[in-house]
């Protein structure tokens, strides 16, 4: 990867919204191998805003608070979120290119992830369905190599 291609602001990044960033950032970091690269702590002490990177590509959290729940915590008390959840594909969620996704999924199981799919040979590449503590949900790919 070029100099170029780490230092790039992406053109798209997922914002997503936790009930404790914290264990969010721990979390996204040992398991799904993200760097965090900026977080900035309100004076109530919550996580107004926060960027993670992987790759050139890079996400941002919020702590939101305001009665906000995680997609798992929803799922808890309303039917539909849980048929949503009820099912390895991603409903809405974040999708992650990887140089090795066998390495990947390893290493996100040995860290806890929610694992929604083995590793699988799809027309798309090789790739496998996971979700973080909170329920969002992370797909990660490893394209097939060009021919």
């Amino acid at each position: 990867m070029t100099e170029a291609a780490t230092t790039q602001t992406p053109t798209l990044t997922p914002m997503l919204a936790y009930e404790d960033a914290n264990a969010a950032i721990a979390f996204l970091s040992e398991a799904f191998g993200f760097t965090e690269t900026m977080r900035l702590v309100g004076d109530d002490g919550r996580i107004g805003h926060a960027e993670l990177s992987y790759g050139n590509g890079k996400i941002m959290l919020v702590d939101f608070g305001r009665g906000y729940q995680s997609p798992r915590h929803h799922a808890e008390s309303c039917a539909a979120a849980r048929t949503w959840l009820d099912h390895p594909y991603i409903v809405n969620g974040v999708y992650v290119v990887v140089d090795d996704v066998a390495a990947h999924f390893e290493r996100a199981k040995a860290a806890g992830a929610t694992l929604l799919s083995e590793v699988e040979e799809t027309p798309h590449g090789t790739l496998y369905r996971a979700a973080d503590p909170e329920g969002q949900r992370w797909m990660f790919n490893q394209p097939p190599a060009p021919s």
